[in-house]
């Protein structure tokens, strides 16, 4: 028996009967029972780093079975040089509990991924260690988004004011030009025409500034799909026409609580600017991937009454451009941020703040000749039924 189920079965012994106790306890879950109840992977390794025990979370994290995973050297599902190994090896000469955030975990069968990782000695099997893994990334991309849904919130106000106090007058100043510019001489128009389309530029900004009012919208179920499909064949017949398009879809996937404009709109902006990075690098094979999944385990607390939403509807899209600027990657999603000298940085704060009103995640991975976006949303669930659809 291995050392963390042994620990385990010690623990869960029943407590005796007494004469006037109550009654007897129910027999304790098994230690296999226990370790896949748990959400988060747990496994054990001994002294050489071999597997020796995993849970259900664990198999699905390593994309294995437990029975082609037990006695397999750790090394050969990941890469040896990853910083986990140098987290593990400390933990064993320390003797205690080593525990760090932001590790990168990849491998063959391992998507890349930021956890946060806790490796933890076991007192009567030298050199074994329990290790438990959660996912660091989902964590990280909840407070992007709260940071970017708070500062989204600022620019609502903003909005308002510069809706009542610029719009108006930015009427009036284009409407004198086009005046002038009937009377102007031939030299002179260039200047008119300048006014009216700084006019237009300053309006655009505004009227994007109020998209982000918080505005009530009927949420229906829809066809994913469907709306990837739009968003590709408008893609395709304009500013991606040279780009290859992939499709990875899970044709069993069921349909998502939304709004389908705004869903549209979102995915639509995330394409467009896989397409402007691989311009960027004017190289010829440039590919976009639409993926769609279902993955079990996505959960969102929300406030104030602190229940979990499912989010396991999983929507990505891939790019193989230059990458994000690691100096922006963090910031990615606040207003006023952006990657092009003559972007507003209002694109991708609108993306999480509708994703937000959907009940949803959206998390950003990057780097070069690798972007990628996933959104995760709820499913439509049938109130005639009480179950997702």
């Amino acid at each position: 028996m291995s050392g963390l189920r042994g620990a385990l079965r010690r623990r869960l012994r029943p407590g005796a009967r007494t004469s006037e106790g109550p009654a007897p306890l129910a027999a304790p879950a098994t230690p296999d029972q226990v370790l896949d109840a748990f959400p988060n992977p747990v496994f054990e390794l001994d002294a050489r780093n071999r597997l020796l025990s995993v849970n259900y979370a664990g198999e699905e994290l390593f994309g294995l079975s437990v029975s082609r995973l037990i006695g397999q050297p750790l090394d050969e599902i990941m890469p040896p040089d990853l910083p986990i190994f140098m987290l593990l090896d400390r933990a064993r000469e320390q003797g205690a509990t080593i525990a760090e955030h932001d590790l990168v975990l990849e491998g063959a069968r391992l998507p890349r991924r930021l956890v946060a990782l806790q490796a933890a000695t076991i007192a009567d099997r030298p050199g074994h260690l329990v290790v438990t893994v959660q996912d660091g990334s989902a964590a990280r991309a909840m407070d992007q988004q709260l940071s970017a849904r708070n500062a989204a919130r600022s620019i609502t106000g903003m909005a308002a004011v510069l809706a009542h106090e610029v719009k108006n007058p930015l009427s009036g100043i284009r409407g004198a030009a086009q005046l002038l510019e009937s009377s102007a001489r031939e030299e002179d128009r260039e200047l008119t025409e300048l006014i009216c389309d700084e006019v237009d530029r300053i309006r655009d900004l505004v009227e994007r500034m109020e998209m982000f009012r918080d505005k009530p919208i009927e949420h229906r179920p829809v066809n994913i799909h469907r709306v990837l499909e739009h968003v590709r064949r408008l893609a395709q017949s304009g500013f991606a026409a040279r780009i290859r398009f992939v499709e990875q879809y899970d044709p069993s996937l069921p349909p998502v609580l939304g709004h389908r404009d705004q869903l549209v709109q979102v995915l639509l902006n995330l394409v467009k600017n896989a397409a402007e990075a691989i311009a960027e690098t004017e190289r010829q094979d440039g590919e976009i991937m639409l993926i769609t999944g279902f993955q079990h385990g996505v959960r969102l607390t929300t406030a104030p009454a602190r229940s979990q939403r499912n989010l396991p509807v999983l929507i990505a899209i891939r790019d193989n451009g230059p990458g994000i600027p690691e100096d922006i990657r963090r910031h990615l999603f606040e207003p006023f941020v952006s990657t092009k000298a003559a972007g507003s940085g209002l694109g991708l704060a609108l993306v999480a703040k509708i994703v937000a009103d959907h009940g949803g995640l959206i998390q950003a991975d990057s780097r070069p000749g690798r972007t990628e976006f996933r959104i995760h949303l709820p499913v439509f669930e049938d109130p005639a039924e009480g179950a997702p659809a």
